[in-house]
């Protein structure tokens, strides 16, 4: 098995995977079948084989490893920072779904005000998302020190116990709401054959300034072609991404 790949093969995995699901897209199609919103989920070939899977896994253990290693020290200025501007926890933990439908505490840094969920109810007409996922882009519910943490995607870093944990892998379809899952169309339900991810294709192509299905799309394309070298082009091109703050909110 090949760990390493060019930049140029690495740019031509990335544009094939979103030109499949652009094209896709463009004719209303779902990424298995080439139909019509199918009312059972379709067949998808996922790479599933017992090298790439120790491979991924061991990838996952030791570049988590390190990024926990690097960035912990910056643990007790974030935590600063949240206590400092609003009341409530440092962490954040929420139920999400995960390989098979397997649910898992998610942790991330709180970047809301503590009543936030609760108030979710009277917000929702205002969301600017299709499809189950609920976004806006000025929340009110959003700290200042949340908003900041938000754009920088430093609210993400604990999840890195998650993959640790081997509840999430670094790369892989980010882990949704059970409250979302519950109004999946059929092929929507494929995305969760595999282990969820902190960063993804939604997350280097532009995140909430992509729409829900385009989303499912380009994760199942993900699922038909991932590999190593695909799984290392995503990590890679997530740092740029993330500076960038395309479509964080």
């Amino acid at each position: 098995m090949r760990f390493l790949f060019s930049g140029r093969s690495g740019a031509r995995i990335d544009n094939q995977m979103k030109q499949n699901a652009h094209a896709r897209a463009k004719h209303g199609t779902t990424p298995a079948t080439g139909t019509q919103s199918p009312d059972v989920a379709p067949t998808v070939e996922i790479n599933g084989s017992f090298g790439y899977i120790v491979a991924k896994r061991g990838f996952d253990l030791v570049m988590g490893a390190f990024i926990l290693l690097l960035l912990i020290p910056i643990f007790p200025l974030v935590a600063l920072m949240i206590k400092l501007d609003s009341r409530g926890p440092v962490f954040y933990k929420q139920d999400r779904v995960g390989e098979r439908g397997r649910r898992f505490k998610f942790y991330k840094f709180r970047s809301m005000y503590s009543e936030a969920d609760r108030q979710l109810s009277s917000l929702e007409k205002e969301n600017e998302q299709d499809g189950p996922v609920f976004k806006i882009k000025d929340d009110p519910r959003v700290t200042n020190v949340g908003k900041f943490l938000r754009r920088s995607s430093l609210d993400e870093i604990p999840q890195i116990l998650n993959v640790i944990r081997g509840d999430m892998s670094l790369v892989g379809p980010r882990p949704p709401l059970p409250s979302e899952v519950e109004q999946y169309k059929p092929w929507h339900r494929r995305r969760l054959d595999v282990k969820p991810g902190i960063t993804c294709l939604w997350q280097i192509s532009g995140r909430s300034q992509i729409g829900f299905d385009e989303w499912m799309r380009l994760d199942i394309e993900y699922l038909k072609t991932r590999s190593i070298a695909t799984d290392m082009m995503i990590f890679v091109k997530t740092v740029p991404a993330v500076i960038a703050q395309r479509g964080a909110y």
